[in-house]
């Protein structure tokens, strides 16, 4: 089964790159320095920011469908990210250094199935959810924290 894996889009976020503490305070964001690596993954390039890489950490809409299954939470977005992860047929090394939900959606935006993977395990498990054609996409969550990594769909 041929999969892609996208990051965000770094529209959305553009604007507040640079922007000061207060600035960004008043908008509800947070600047962290990253300070150990693995531990603060950027959703547009999905990867682990470097010790000392800027990031912003924002609410964010990952799933804005009009379905029970409507979310936001916390991300993480490397602060001057601009090209979005467009990865076909692998993963990368920040979706399989940690616990990684994965959760398979139909066209309504419905959670059909859902699998719990880490390391090796995370892509027979994608494979696995997209095997089933009603599953539209899937998106993987770090499962500790619980919040979006990336989507991942059938290329």
């Amino acid at each position: 089964m041929s999969f892609r894996v996208r990051g965000l889009d770094p529209e959305p976020f553009r604007h507040l790159y640079g922007l000061s503490e207060a600035g960004l305070a008043e908008l509800g964001v947070v600047r962290r320095i990253a300070d150990a690596q693995p531990g603060y993954p950027d959703r547009i390039e999905v990867r682990d920011a470097a010790p000392g890489e800027s990031l912003l950490l924002v609410n964010h809409t990952h799933q804005p469908a009009n379905s029970p299954y409507r979310a936001s939470h916390a991300i993480f977005v490397r602060e001057g990210a601009e090209t979005p992860l467009d990865l076909v047929d692998a993963l990368p090394r920040a979706l399989l250094v940690r616990p990684i939900s994965l959760r398979g959606f139909d066209e309504a935006a419905m959670m059909l199935d859902a699998e719990l993977a880490d390391g090796a395990a995370v892509e027979p498990a994608v494979e696995r959810l997209l095997a089933n054609p009603k599953i539209a996409y899937v998106h993987a969550h770090y499962a500790r924290p619980g919040c979006y990594a990336a989507l991942i769909e059938r290329a």
